[in-house]
């Protein structure tokens, strides 16, 4: 269910996914997400991407920059870092990183097999991209992204 501000190229919007093993009958926007999986490295200067986060939330993040350089509410649990931008440049030739951000999402949670993904993609038609292509971002987004487990951080900062 996406959520759009301004209708311009390039603005912030926002997206919200539910899903479970039984059927899901809500269709409203998500006030306390669980996840945050923020595809674009300059969004969260122009929105607050944690805004009602629950206790224990993952992040997954595009990023050139290392964990200490991030300004986390106590809320997120998981980080996964990839540097989603530089791999989308080498691969597509652009920054396009939503595929990539797919494998990151899988490899920081686990909610998802990579398999599963590939599968997927494999099913699917590309109009910008070749399956060749989108099959090289979903590994190198999984095998390339860094996952950090903030508790374990905080014990051995103590």
């Amino acid at each position: 269910m996406p959520s759009f501000g301004f209708e311009r190229r390039g603005a912030p919007v926002t997206s919200f996914l539910r899903f479970d093993e039984r059927e899901i009958r809500q269709m409203t926007n998500i006030y306390r997400p669980d996840c945050v999986l923020c595809i674009d490295p300059t969004v969260a200067r122009a929105v607050n991407i944690f805004d009602g986060v629950k206790d224990g939330a993952v992040l997954v993040q595009t990023t050139a920059k290392a964990l200490g350089d991030f300004v986390l509410p106590p809320q997120i649990a998981t980080v996964g870092l990839c540097n989603a931008v530089s791999i989308a440049f080498d691969i597509f030739k652009r920054s396009i990183t939503n595929t990539i951000m797919l494998g990151a999402f899988a490899r920081t949670t686990g909610l998802v097999s990579l398999d599963s993904l590939c599968a997927a993609i494999q099913k699917s038609e590309f109009r910008d991209a070749g399956l060749k292509q989108n099959m090289a971002a979903l590994e190198r987004g999984y095998t390339s992204t860094q996952v950090h487990c903030m508790a374990s951080m905080a014990q051995e900062a103590a």
